[in-house]
């Protein structure tokens, strides 16, 4: 394959094969991202009236009761522990589907585009373009747009230094801000001429054969079915660290037991930040990504729902790697929460919210865990604290039955779908693994109090996950 510099314009050479689509100017694009209510808002002034108005009348309740006080945070925390732990139970008892869609012909499969949004990622995107190659779909209805930034001097060298396969292009974003992988998107989308779209990461391996189980599926569906999410699954690092197992047993009860279960419930849910399936009719119908949103993934599948459409699931996989250490994880966790916040804001003042299924969806996903990784260290710790105190006097501890079991339940619920999410993904859960959640759960509360000082100070700033080559990773 002859190397192509054209392709790394920032004009966009558009391969042959696929009808062209007029793009409109940069200006254009990022209008996209004020014309609508978003993230660029973070609270409305109602909304941050109402906060304000709760807070202080918890804390004026604190200081003339405090024992109440306490009580009520208590019972507070009890419910929404129970409601995780619930609809996590219920999700790993649901049954998975195993029906798949007839495979189509060559010549009845639809142009696909694919968007690589990358930035600083120098190190992977060779990897990234093998990976894509590796891609089962026929070339003439293939188009790969790899996105990077203007300043991203190292990965625009490496790319050049690459042979790019025919069916891929490098898109390079004029600056501007915000700069984040959402509006690298938009940019990306102008330029798109599939019928359907998928996104992908910088450390993405995709099953060859997951575009054409996806354009198999959406023929087959009801036409108002926008999206699907392919399950993401952890590859193992090939030694063993506390992160990266949690990490694992997270994504696989997300991916391989919650999801599945919120799709066949015909409920909304959050998507994950890669290996979204689109129609690209309904995605420009709302206006694509919002390029204020740090998890623009978990925004988009409302905001899907709100004007009318439905997600679903498919279930060939995308390998991911984990990562492996705290500097690493803890930006990431925390800008993911801090997203997950800024969805909840924007759509708890929106269509979804005044929608039955919409506002059950918001408060099962986003509501219970934006609330539950807030109060767990803290409730926590208040806790452990009190049963010191208690255990003090007389040796002995008093904790309440109820406790017990809720928090029995929480533990269990949660265990037993990261062991079926494991089971479901091909791998085999460890019990010491199990046992480490809870204080996984502790460390989110740590990420999420960071998550909270950047939703009101800097709440468009974009903690980048650095990734690393594969290098003797495996899969499960």
């Amino acid at each position: 394959m002859a190397r192509e510099d054209r392709r790394l314009d920032p004009a966009f050479a558009p391969a042959g094969g696929l009808a062209p689509l007029s793009q409109p100017s940069t200006s254009e694009e990022l209008a996209l991202a004020t014309d609508r209510d978003g993230a660029h808002i973070s609270l409305t002034p109602l909304q941050a009236a109402t906060i304000g108005a709760v807070g202080l009348a918890m804390a004026v309740a604190m200081a003339l009761a405090p024992t109440a006080g306490l009580v009520g945070v208590h019972h507070l925390f009890f419910a929404i522990f129970l409601l995780g732990g619930l609809t996590r139970l219920a999700a790993a008892c649901a049954p998975l589907s195993t029906r798949s869609p007839p495979p189509l012909a060559d010549a009845d499969l639809p142009a696909y585009t694919i968007i690589a949004p990358l930035y600083r990622e120098a190190e992977v995107v060779g990897e990234l373009l093998e990976n894509l190659a590796a891609i089962d779909y026929p070339r003439d209805r293939l188009q790969a747009l790899v996105v990077l930034e203007a300043d991203d001097s190292q990965t625009l060298a490496a790319a050049r230094a690459l042979d790019l396969p025919a069916f891929v292009q490098v898109l390079v974003v004029p600056p501007g801000t915000p700069k984040t992988k959402p509006r690298a998107c938009n940019h990306a989308l102008a330029r798109a001429r599939g019928d359907l779209v998928v996104i992908y990461d910088a450390e993405d391996m995709p099953d060859p054969g997951q575009l054409r189980e996806a354009a198999a599926r959406f023929a087959v569906s009801d036409p108002r079915l926008a999206c699907l999410q392919a399950p993401l699954r952890i590859e193992d690092p090939g030694f063993s660290l506390f992160l990266p197992s949690q990490f694992r047993l997270e994504y696989a009860a997300h991916f391989e037991v919650l999801l599945p279960a919120l799709a066949q419930w015909g409920l909304a849910f959050p998507l994950g930040g890669t290996s979204n399936h689109f129609k690209v009719a309904p995605l420009r119908e709302i206006g694509a990504w919002d390029a204020y949103n740090v998890t623009e993934d978990a925004d988009v599948g409302f905001r899907l729902a709100a004007a009318g459409y439905t997600l679903g699931v498919i279930s060939k996989p995308t390998w991911e790697t984990a990562p492996t250490t705290w500097r690493q994880w803890f930006p990431q966790r925390a800008r993911w929460i801090k997203g997950h916040m800024q969805t909840l804001a924007v759509h708890s003042r929106g269509r979804v919210v005044r929608q039955a299924q919409g506002a059950a969806a918001l408060v099962l996903t986003l509501a219970q865990s934006v609330a539950s990784s807030h109060m767990h260290g803290p409730v926590m710790a208040v806790a452990i604290a009190a049963a010191a105190i208690d255990y003090w006097p007389d040796s002995r501890f008093d904790i309440p039955a109820a406790d017990l079991v809720l928090y029995a339940l929480g533990w269990s619920s949660a265990a037993i779908a990261g062991a079926r999410g494991m089971m479901r993904a091909g791998g085999q859960p460890k019990a010491l693994h199990l046992f480490g959640m809870p204080f996984y759960w502790l460390l989110q509360s740590v990420a999420a109090a960071r998550a909270l000082a950047q939703f009101v100070t800097d709440p468009h700033r974009w903690d980048k996950t650095q990734h690393a080559p594969r290098s003797g990773r495996v899969r499960l």
